[in-house]
């Protein structure tokens, strides 16, 4: 009995463990299942916050760009992203799809004046103005817009912006965020050339000048190219104000012109090296190429010149050797002669001069640039500038020709054709038929010694005389084939005339604005071809301004007729 009774209180006390334990089980399930619940909660409302904490973030931002946009856009919000597509023209004012001008037409942008737009270049990775490191504005420029006439999708750049916002590198598909901008006007810039030979042009400030009149804009880091005839020159953007990106229309900027980098600068044949008077240099130039030096006469030491009858020798003494040069000599404000654009110019073979005489009309006070043409192999030479007198040789030369005054008994040689005194024709004439021949050459007539007429020749082409070891180097020199940056192919007198007075792209001196600036094709405008105006005349003409006795603003190539028409002044 007692057993049973302990075996059931045993299987009891087991049963209520079980129970417990199944209890405790439950409820520590239910804890468990209740703590999770409060995870899930808790992190889907943290998500939720994270997420309206981004949201208002997005919109603050948004807003802030918004804000940004109208301050920068002057009230209007203009973006775009367009594929760049390489196009021709000058300065930095693109070409825009129609519907930019829909767009900003419907914003009010017209009614604001000249457009502005900053470009940046959007990167594969889909950041845009990403500037490597180094390059302070690499992929960013600004510029204006010249018309809305470029394809849906793209933007038109010239080679101005299309060059500062990819340098170097040569883009697949090229995609550029356009963004509308208000600049201020620029009030001062610094500007420095990537070498040397920019501040030797005349007047280069105002060649800048002419040049940034195809500009609307000017940013920080920049490169403006400057062309001169030929030439081009690269001036680097160093500083702006009032900001760092500036416009430049109607406005007057202060400008400083900085030495190049010594560092960075690079050789380049065309810089003037100084020549002073009596002090000669030794030089060396490559077959093919020039080396240029430069000289000025001031006031008084033309008037020496003048008074004293002196004249200006320019020497060029070539070492042994081989070589060979070219001496060409022009007056500014050409200040780079060439082959076919000059004043003076001697090919004789080896050592050579020129002598500008003070009676020669184009000859004065002013400033003359020498260029030393490499014309066969490398030539060593020493070239020297000075002022030689020649009042004694005139003297010389008159007294001769008073003394052939006072023999008027004479006769005339039948060889050489001078005349002798009659008491003595028979021997000079029986000395000269032995040792002097006579050139039979149209229009010669030379008198030479026996053995020098055996290298006395004339040319097949034009008929001039020289030595046999000339003939290669005439024909080079004068009848090569010559072809002139606009296309046309001369020989060199055709082709130095044609530089002097029909070539598109001869400098000329501006009536209007008074730069030396290629003179173009004729004018489109029947009026102003009949007027004799260049194409760059054309243009520059079609600026106004204010009439002094009426205040009427004027085209400048109109103002003499309206002078004549309205105000009767001849």
């Amino acid at each position: 009995m007692d057993f049973e009774l302990r075996r059931a209180k045993e299987r009891l006390e087991r049963e209520q463990k079980q129970w417990m334990e199944k209890a405790r089980l439950k409820v520590e399930k239910e804890r468990k299942a209740r703590q999770e619940a409060k995870n899930q909660r808790d992190a889907i409302e943290a998500v939720r916050r994270s997420r309206r904490i981004d949201a208002a973030k997005a919109r603050r931002k948004a807003e802030e760009q918004m804000q940004e946009s109208l301050l920068t856009g002057r009230g209007i919000v203009f973006y775009r992203l367009l594929e760049a597509v390489p196009c021709q023209g000058n300065g930095d004012k693109i070409k825009l799809p129609p519907s930019c001008f829909t767009e900003l037409s419907d914003h009010g942008a017209l009614d604001k004046g000249p457009m502005y737009f900053q470009l940046l270049v959007v990167h594969g990775e889909g950041s845009s103005g990403t500037k490597p490191t180094g390059e302070e504005n690499q992929g960013t420029t600004h510029s204006g817009v010249l018309e809305f006439t470029a394809d849906e999708g793209s933007v038109g750049l010239p080679p101005h912006v299309w060059n500062n916002l990819f340098a170097d590198i040569t883009p697949k598909s090229p995609l550029v965020e356009v963004r509308y901008v208000g600049l201020s006007k620029g009030t001062y810039a610094k500007l420095q050339p990537e070498r040397a030979g920019f501040s030797d042009l005349p007047n280069h400030k105002a060649i800048l000048e002419t040049s940034l009149r195809q500009h609307a804009t000017l940013s920080q880091g920049d490169i403006l190219t400057v062309n001169y005839g030929e030439l081009a020159y690269k001036l680097r953007v160093l500083e702006l104000k009032p900001s760092s990106s500036v416009s430049v229309l109607e406005t007057d900027i202060e400008v400083d012109i900085v030495n190049p980098d010594a560092s960075s600068e690079k050789s380049d044949q065309h810089v003037l090296l100084l020549l002073e008077f009596g002090v000669p240099q030794s030089g060396m130039v490559d077959e093919g190429n020039f080396v240029y030096y430069k000289f000025s006469i001031d006031s008084s030491t033309w008037e020496r010149i003048v008074a004293e009858n002196s004249s200006i020798e320019v020497k060029l003494e070539a070492e042994t050797g081989g070589g060979d040069t070219d001496l060409f000599i022009s007056r500014h404000p050409l200040i780079f002669p060439t082959r076919h654009q000059h004043e003076w110019s001697s090919h004789d073979v080896g050592s050579k001069a020129l002598i500008l005489s003070s009676k020669d009309k184009n000859f004065g006070a002013g400033t003359y640039s020498i260029g030393v043409f490499g014309f066969k192999v490398t030539t060593k030479f020493k070239i020297s500038v000075a002022i030689q007198e020649i009042f004694h040789q005139k003297i010389g030369q008159q007294a001769s020709s008073s003394m052939s005054h006072m023999e008027t008994d004479t006769e005339q040689c039948r060889n050489c054709r001078h005349y002798i005194p009659s008491r003595t024709i028979a021997l000079h004439e029986a000395y000269c038929s032995r040792h002097n021949v006579v050139c039979q050459h149209a229009g010669c007539g030379v008198v030479l010694r026996i053995e020098e007429s055996k290298n006395h020749i004339h040319c097949d082409r034009c008929g001039k005389a020289f030595q046999q070891g000339e003939l290669e180097k005439h024909m080079k020199v004068f009848h090569e084939p010559l072809q002139c940056p606009c296309g046309i192919v001369l020989e060199k007198e055709q082709m130095v005339e044609h530089q002097a007075s029909v070539c598109p792209m001869r400098l000329i001196a501006c009536r209007f604005c008074g730069d030396m600036v290629q003179a173009g094709s004729c004018a489109v405008d029947i009026r102003d071809k009949i007027r004799g105006l260049t194409e760059h005349e054309s243009v520059c003409g079609s600026r106004t301004a204010t009439c002094d006795s009426c205040g009427r603003s004027v085209m400048l190539k109109d103002m003499d007729i309206h002078h004549i028409a309205v105000h009767q002044q001849g």
